[in-house]
């Protein structure tokens, strides 16, 4: 008989833990501490050598503990355990979202090197790509799902920087549009690009669907990102990010993690290992619960212009498929415009009851909020129209809730918006 291989949700409990080690305790302790006692000056020395670089760890070695700044268990654990569902040989574990994004930003980018960046993506990110890589010499260039492979091609060209292609950076689905980004297809534009010196690679920040609804790894990308803050943690009381790819680029983002000091702590990778226990079953809910929710905004005439993955068909050419190639779900996550303007978006926020008025997302209570002038409030009025952010555009995340109770929620809140002159004729 075969060996069984066991599902992600099921090894979440346990993987990479043996209650042997801790008094038999079933789950993990929290290993609140800043430094190890070393067994011997020899051991120290060993571990130090491992940990700076110096030599590869031996077959039957093991990685000794040091210093939380370098290792931590419930950290270790926690990169084993997220490693899982994207099939990913190695992770690093964040404070945040954006640590994992600048550290690996930071760590494959050069000054000269060129960024070429999905719009729209999360403000923050597009705040430190378009303001702070710019100071210190890299160059960015902005691309649009519908942009073909020969005219942004053509763009680099006509800059002179074909050979300083250094990284592709996707957010898909795009923050808030829900605008799909064909993974495969930038991985050969990477290699097109790429030389015997560089490979270009593709980082892809998957915090909209999580690890549980798309493997961005299969796909064609190097090194897949989070905002563990959202899906992951789930539950509004942790800021955590991650980064997952091949042992070679994680051991080189963990360097640099080590001297930034934006590792996560023990106590946020406790929380994460709790939350990843029902990470699946959780996100499967909140799917459900967009759909029905879903079904409801579109056929309202205060609503129009629901972005929705669960609504793409054939006739969104390739929109739909690459959302039939590479998305396990439509998600949770649902934008749509409430009348014609922001005084009206407002008045809707204004009104909900049950479905709470703050950025973030992924949580398991519904979240919803007004992007133009909240999450991507940095961005330039003019490549908001040009994205789409519209000052009407509201962007919900579903939670557990009932869903008869949601709808209830929505329906009330529109009751009392005034519909829009221009609506009427």
């Amino acid at each position: 008989m075969s060996e069984h291989k066991y599902h992600p949700e099921s090894k979440m409990m346990s993987h990479g833990y043996n209650p042997e080690w801790s008094e038999g305790a079933i789950k993990c302790p929290i290993f609140q501490t800043s430094t190890f006692v070393f067994p011997n000056a020899e051991a120290g020395k060993a571990f130090f050598e491992v940990a700076a670089g110096l030599r590869e760890k031996g077959q039957q070695e093991k990685v000794g503990l040091i210093y939380s700044r370098l290792n931590n268990p419930d950290l270790e654990i926690l990169e084993d355990r997220l490693c899982l569902w994207d099939e990913a040989e190695a992770c690093a574990v964040f404070e945040s979202g954006m640590s994992a994004i600048s550290t690996a930003l930071m760590e494959f980018l050069s000054p000269g090197d060129l960024l070429l960046f999905s719009g729209p993506v999360y403000g923050g990110t597009d705040h430190f790509i378009r303001h702070f890589l710019t100071r210190f010499g890299i160059q960015t260039m902005e691309f649009h799902a519908d942009e073909s492979m020969e005219d942004l091609i053509l763009r680099v060209r006509e800059k002179g920087l074909e050979d300083r292609v250094r990284m592709i950076f996707l957010e898909t689905p795009a923050n808030p549009t829900n605008c799909l980004y064909d993974i495969s297809l930038y991985r050969k534009l990477a290699d097109h690009f790429s030389t015997a010196d560089h490979r270009v690679l593709v980082g892809v920040d998957n915090t909209y669907l999580g690890p549980v609804f798309q493997h961005p790894l299969k796909h064609g990308a190097d090194l897949v990102l989070y905002s563990a803050t959202k899906y992951i943690g789930g539950h509004s009381d942790v800021i955590a990010g991650a980064c997952l790819g091949s042992k070679a680029l994680i051991q080189r983002v963990k360097g640099l993690r080590t001297y930034f000091g934006n590792m996560a702590g023990p106590w946020t990778g406790w929380l994460l290992m709790r939350s990843l226990e029902t990470l699946k079953i959780r996100m499967e809910r909140q799917a459900s619960n967009a759909g029905v929710l879903a079904d409801y905004l579109i056929q309202h005439p205060k609503i129009h212009d629901v972005h929705y993955l669960g609504y793409l068909t054939e006739a969104d050419g390739a929109q739909y498929e690459i959302f039939k190639k590479q998305c396990l779900s439509p998600g949770a996550m649902i934008s749509f415009e409430v009348g014609q303007t922001e005084e009206e978006a407002f008045a809707f926020l204004n009104q909900l009851k049950l479905i709470k008025l703050a950025v973030s997302l992924g949580s398991t209570e519904s979240l919803i909020q007004h992007p133009a002038s909240m999450t991507h409030a940095g961005v330039a009025p003019e490549d908001k129209i040009m994205l789409g952010i519209k000052d009407n555009l509201i962007r919900l995340s579903v939670g557990v809730e009932h869903p008869d109770d949601l709808i209830y929620d929505v329906k009330q809140a529109l009751e009392k918006v005034p519909i829009s002159e221009a609506l009427t004729i």
